[in-house]
């Protein structure tokens, strides 16, 4: 789930913070070529022995057409001599004579000279980021070595047309660093941003009811009929893995296999839910210091520390100024309970520092923590590229119907028994999501939406040791029904470990080509980071 864009680590070796939409600024077309590079054959279309994507064809309500590839908010090299176009079909199949949307697709060809037949499908995280602008981690990652990749735009995304964007919720959320992260007052600006967003997509035309995961599904099922595919293959990422299992259960005919990366059942998709995940998450971390002498003798007790620091902020939150990179002007953090429980979430992308961190926001310096926070809420890069429409549209058809308040609650309680009642009540990147519900107002969706998925489609169920968005927990979850998955936790990965670990872009590879018995040996080799040792501090107070 990267509803919030979090930072990526990209390797092991290298230290530095992404946002999962690194990339997405300016807004420029990227022109596709209809021809492969020279070195690769690409896939054929089973009925016309073109080309995949270069013939253009109907299926059923739905349409694919060649032409340009989608725009991207920068250029993306990994696009270049891309085979694309557009898949149209309907925005409600409930009205099949109402309106059509499009949707951008891009094909990259297989490095192979001899690619094998079934493509591999890239199904983006967020809710609401755009498969297409993640083409970079697809291609960096190796999926393309002897598959073509096949990226579209999810319905309401980026490159969609229409596309169901909302610049002044991101707007906001980069002022809101400098508010109390759960107030009533915050919560109140937060829900007039959101309705602000329907107000503007309901009066542009957009049927709001029509933006999740039983339309996006379809989506893909005609796509695949369109391009004259037989069979192909899902590769799933964060919310990914959510439309991932829901196409399997739904569309079943033509997946050979599916990649599950950093898992989210549809069945367990709710508040409660992300509680659990952070905790283990936050427990992962905990533990690899533990383990780490130095990190132990240094930064002792860890989740005591924490779980302190969280009482005390809430009651009595800390107000700093920081100055962010290419700028001179100081911006304004407050840190309460809510927002240390949050940036933990996304600082396990980061965790050599966190020990660190917390340390000395312990002993009074809250510079560090205010500063990575305001840094990733701010990110100009994180502005306008978030389908806000299929956020809700998600959450509010299929999750908060099905889910109480109080077992929302209790999902806090539960995880995390110290912690204040005002933090418990707001999940980990679901801040205030029940009244933003309320004012998106659209009808829930069939309760078989939450159905656990069935079957014996080989899937491979990937999940990272500190994740603390979908807890690695969720992958013998979905295994009790999946007769042939395999399931491997990477140990030491945050959230989405096919971004961050070689070993977990190994077994990927490894799984496509044998769906039954991926070679997972490359676990045995991976030691945990070494975690930041910092001098010692004499306490101040936490203003000084």
């Amino acid at each position: 789930m990267t509803h919030h864009h979090t930072p990526r680590r990209p390797r092991r070796a290298v230290r530095r913070l992404l946002t999962p939409s690194a990339g997405m600024a300016t807004g420029l077309l990227v022109t596709g070529l209809l021809t492969a590079p020279a070195h690769a054959q690409p896939s054929p279309d089973t009925t016309t022995g073109a080309p995949i994507g270069t013939t253009a064809r109907t299926a059923g309500d739905a349409r694919y057409e060649p032409g340009p590839c989608p725009k991207t908010a920068e250029p993306i090299k990994e696009l270049e001599g891309a085979r694309c176009g557009t898949l149209t079909v309907p925005e409600n199949r409930a009205k099949p004579s109402g309106k059509t949307i499009r949707l951008g697709v891009a094909i990259v060809s297989a490095k192979s000279a001899t690619p094998k037949p079934d493509p591999i499908v890239w199904l983006a995280g967020g809710p609401g980021d755009d498969a297409v602008g993640e083409a970079k981690m697809a291609i960096d990652g190796g999926l393309n070595r002897d598959r073509d990749v096949i990226l579209m735009s999810q319905r309401g995304t980026y490159s969609a047309d229409p596309d169901a964007l909302c610049p002044n919720i991101d707007e906001f959320n980069a002022r809101a660093v400098g508010l109390v992260f759960d107030a009533p007052s915050t919560e109140r600006l937060h829900v007039e941003a959101t309705k602000a967003c329907r107000d503007k997509l309901v009066g542009s035309g957009i049927d709001l009811s029509a933006y999740n995961d039983t339309e996006s599904a379809a989506d893909y099922d005609d796509l695949r009929k369109a391009l004259g595919i037989e069979q192909w293959n899902l590769y799933g990422i964060s919310y990914g893995t959510n439309l991932a299992l829901v196409s399997m259960r739904l569309h079943p005919d033509g997946l050979r296999s599916v990649g599950l990366d950093g898992i989210l059942p549809p069945s367990k998709g709710g508040s409660a839910s992300t509680w659990s995940s952070a905790k283990q998450g936050f427990d992962g971390l905990f533990k690899a210091c533990a383990e780490q002498p130095a990190c132990d003798k240094r930064y002792p007790n860890l989740p005591a520390t924490f779980e302190k620091l969280v009482r005390d902020l809430e009651a009595k939150p800390v107000t700093t100024t920081v100055t962010l990179p290419d700028s001179d002007k100081p911006v304004k953090v407050v840190l309460d309970g809510g927002l240390l429980v949050n940036w933990l979430v996304s600082a396990t992308h980061t965790a050599e520092a966190v020990p660190r961190s917390l340390d000395e926001l312990a002993n009074g310096d809250p510079q560090r923590i205010a500063q990575q926070w305001a840094t990733w809420k701010t990110n100009p890069k994180g502005i306008g590229v978030t389908s806000h429409g299929l956020v809700y549209g998600v959450f509010c058809s299929e999750w908060t119907p099905y889910e109480t308040q109080e077992q929302a609650l209790k999902g806090g309680q539960e995880a995390f028994p110290t912690f204040p009642r005002s933090v418990q009540a707001e999940a980990p990147l679901l801040t205030f999501l029940r009244p933003d519900c309320d004012v998106w107002n659209v009808p829930a969706a069939p309760r078989s939406i939450r159905d656990v998925t069935s079957g014996d489609i080989p899937t491979l169920a990937l999940s990272g040791a500190f994740d603390a968005q979908t807890g690695a927990d969720n992958g013998p979850y979905v295994a009790r029904t999946l007769t042939k998955a395999t399931v491997v936790t990477v140990p030491y990965e945050p959230h989405v470990v096919f971004a961050t670990s070689k070993c977990a872009q190994d077994i990927a590879a490894s799984f496509f080509d044998t769906p039954d018995a991926p070679n997972t040996d490359c676990l045995k080799g991976l030691e945990p980071p070494e975690f930041e040792i910092g001098p010692e501090a004499a306490p101040r107070s936490p203003g000084s």
